[in-house]
């Protein structure tokens, strides 16, 4: 083993600033032991240093994902630690934050968590965190729970899909406030509720995107908020979120009551900003997700939001939430596309919602650079930074900075590639970006200090090095 590794690059992202960088890690602690603000020459280091200038290439932190649906154990036809923490380190993702749902059993007690986590030792060649899971009636576990190390909670306000996850009412969330009002953790919702009114059935054939997205109308999402926000005084010092937040209308409100004091932040996914329903033809559910991809006028106001400063949005990720191709019902001609007996190809109302997009992010989001005009330190705020603080990880992840884990990305931000099966690692090769091109290319991804990816090398090693990070968090993200 090298006595020390350095990276340089006449481009890093250090403390939100881009510039010249050297990295000198220590490859025992896998830690950054200094970070230099210049490219410091190989001749200044010993014969036995591995040093690697990176020029032009840009030196990122590693990604942190903090909402990915990993499935193991109980479904792990549709995904696994595997082959997921694999497309995550693809696409220098360093730490993902498994979602506490689709595994079977879900995490929503601590035999539960202890039986995931057997399931993950072995397998992840990432970094790996755990949300818990809210569910009527185990308010109980939940205190239990993060002693075990799960980084926050995550409940559903409208029915998730799977019957081992059921939803939770008002009840049930003042319940949830109360237990946890003084505990250092986050309480996340999935903000989805029928409102009291009642809504219009959706009208036009199941295969058509536009039946579909009137089905889930933002007043979904607004009615959830509201009842949220309505509720966060039973817990005032008690951070909350907003998973996956697609309608824009419901921004004025979660401002407002950050102005007013309330602990509350919001995330949005890479579809979201990259995708919209005007381009989604009928039939093709690779697309179909929950909450929907919205108009093209909604995706602009999003951004706008999400370029603000004082943004209540503060963080993107993936909320990849994989299937096997069969759910998706896909018509015949579609990548992905297989036989279905018994059901109508292409029917958005019955095909399982999420979108598989781990390890595509970077090149998701950085496509969008020319016409949204941010730049990579936003990029590295919005998916590494933020991201870090959110799940308690912001003294070890998250940046490039003396004492941090070095977990390094090197970033071509000119390279293209359009996806197709060798740049989708997760297990079903069925994807909503599956055909497109995409501009930023993660030439290698290192894992505090060791090389696990590179781009035409594959994987360094056979076995993985990733660990699972179940230290009890410290702080609370504002």
């Amino acid at each position: 083993m090298a006595t020390e590794v350095v990276l340089a690059s006449s481009r890093a992202v250090i403390d939100g600033k881009v510039g010249p960088a050297t990295l000198i890690i220590n490859p025992a602690s896998g830690k950054i032991q200094e970070v230099h603000n210049s490219v410091l020459p190989k001749s200044q280091f010993s014969e036995s240093a591995e040093y690697h200038d990176y020029s032009p290439h840009v030196l990122l932190p590693g990604l942190v994902d903090a909402h990915v649906h990993l499935n193991e154990p109980g479904r792990t036809e549709w995904e696994g630690f595997w082959t997921g923490t694999r497309a995550a380190a693809f696409g220098g993702v360093t730490t993902v934050v498994d979602m506490p749902l689709n595994s079977i059993p879900p995490t929503t007690t601590v035999a539960n968590f202890h039986t995931k986590l057997e399931a993950a030792k072995p397998q992840v060649w990432v970094d790996v965190g755990f949300w818990g899971g809210i569910i009527p009636g185990n308010t109980s576990e939940l205190k239990p729970l993060i002693a075990a190390g799960v980084r926050g909670f995550k409940g559903f306000m409208i029915e998730s899909g799977v019957d081992e996850f059921p939803c939770v009412s008002p009840s049930d969330i003042r319940s949830v406030l109360a237990e946890l009002a003084t505990s250092t953790t986050t309480v996340m919702f999935h903000a989805e509720q029928v409102p009291s009114t009642p809504l219009p059935a959706p009208s036009g054939p199941n295969h058509h995107y536009s039946t579909f997205l009137d089905s889930r109308p933002g007043i979904l999402e607004t009615t959830a908020i509201d009842t949220i926000l309505s509720l966060a005084p039973l817990a005032p010092e008690l951070p909350l979120h907003i998973v996956h937040l697609s309608e824009v209308a419901a921004i004025p409100a979660l401002r407002a009551a950050r102005a007013a004091g309330a602990k509350i932040t919001a995330e949005t996914c890479f579809h979201y900003l990259s995708l919209t329903a005007e381009q989604i033809r009928n039939g093709d559910t690779r697309f179909k997700c929950c909450p929907p991809i919205r108009s093209g006028r909604n995706q602009d106001k999003l951004w706008e939001e999400l370029m603000r400063e004082d943004s209540c949005v503060r963080t993107v990720v993936s909320d990849h939430s994989p299937c096997t191709p069969n759910l998706k019902i896909l018509p015949d001609g579609v990548p992905g596309s297989v036989p279905v007996e018994g059901k109508e190809k292409g029917d958005f109302m019955a095909a399982w919602g999420g979108v598989s997009s781990v390890g595509l992010g970077i090149s998701v989001l950085w496509s969008e650079r020319g016409k949204r005009g941010f730049g990579i330190e936003d990029l590295v705020r919005w998916c590494c930074e933020e991201t870090a603080r959110h799940v308690g990880l912001e003294e070890r992840k998250g940046r490039l900075r003396k004492g941090w884990d070095a977990d390094v990305v090197v970033f071509d931000d000119e390279g293209t590639f359009v996806v197709e099966e060798e740049s989708m690692l997760f297990k079903n090769k069925c994807s909503a970006y599956q055909g497109k091109k995409l501009t930023g290319v993660v030439k290698e991804t290192w894992l505090r200090g060791r090389k696990v990816h590179g781009r035409e090398g594959g994987f360094v090693s056979e076995q993985p090095s990733g660990v699972l990070l179940l230290e009890e968090r410290k702080t609370k993200h504002v």
